[in-house]
């Protein structure tokens, strides 16, 4: 496993419990408002943690942690990731799981081994807006099968958007809302424009003044939240 970052003590990033961090290496998107541009782009990766090491760490803390969130990057798209969970799992740990939801075929596979106990799934906008949000060419298709994959999944799980107004409108997140459902948990996080970002000229555009802001989450019928929220 390529593991850019390590995380060593959360209360936020796993709903109600005490957390470690994984950061894989590597993503298949170039979403413009990424704030780990380093974790995305191969030229600003820096040296790999050794896999060993983590865990080490992960055996230190049994007891004092109660899960691993692993998230990217894009940790799908790495074909050793079930035997890396499967690992972690092993010390007693649960597990939470943050993807964009381009491989549905490792999502399903992750469900069938029950390897995952929280699912975090980024939908980056609404279907006809998504390549301008993910800075790529999307199988929708794909994203679609992974939603109802997650949502037949058996486990907790979130939903959630992150809005910047030059990128994602009101109107893309209505559509977000309708395609995962009314009764789904949606998290629509505000973009942090003061933070290093994929694309620098983003920072430069007008973004969601409080008032839209309120509006917004009306519209979205999710709880708003701000990224150093998460």
């Amino acid at each position: 496993m390529l593991i850019g970052g390590l995380l060593k003590f959360t209360l936020i990033d796993y709903p109600g419990r005490v957390a470690g961090v994984i950061f894989t290496q590597g993503c298949n998107f170039r979403c413009p408002f990424c704030h780990n541009p380093e974790l995305v782009l191969p030229d600003l990766f820096h040296t790999s943690f050794d896999e060993e090491e983590v865990f080490s760490f992960l055996e230190k803390r049994r007891g004092q942690l109660q899960g691993v969130v692993i998230t990217g990057g894009e940790p799908t798209i790495h074909p050793d990731l079930p035997e890396f969970i499967s690992r972690i799992k092993s010390l007693g740990y649960l597990l939470k799981l943050d993807t964009n939801g381009s491989h549905p075929e490792v999502v399903r596979a992750l469900i069938d081994a029950k390897l995952v106990d929280y699912w975090a799934m980024d939908i980056k906008s609404s279907i006809e807006s998504y390549n301008k949000a993910a800075g790529v060419l999307v199988d929708s298709y794909a994203v679609k099968m992974s939603i109802e994959a997650i949502k037949a999944s058996g486990v907790e799980y979130e939903f959630r958007t992150t809005a910047l107004k030059s990128i994602v409108s009101k109107s893309d997140v209505q559509a977000v809302r309708c395609l995962i459902g009314r009764d789904q948990p949606y998290y629509v996080r505000r973009g942090n424009l003061k933070s290093k970002m994929l694309d620098l000229a983003v920072a430069d555009r007008p973004d969601y003044t409080e008032e839209e802001w309120v509006e917004l989450k009306a519209a979205c019928g999710g709880v708003p939240r701000n990224m150093t929220d998460i």
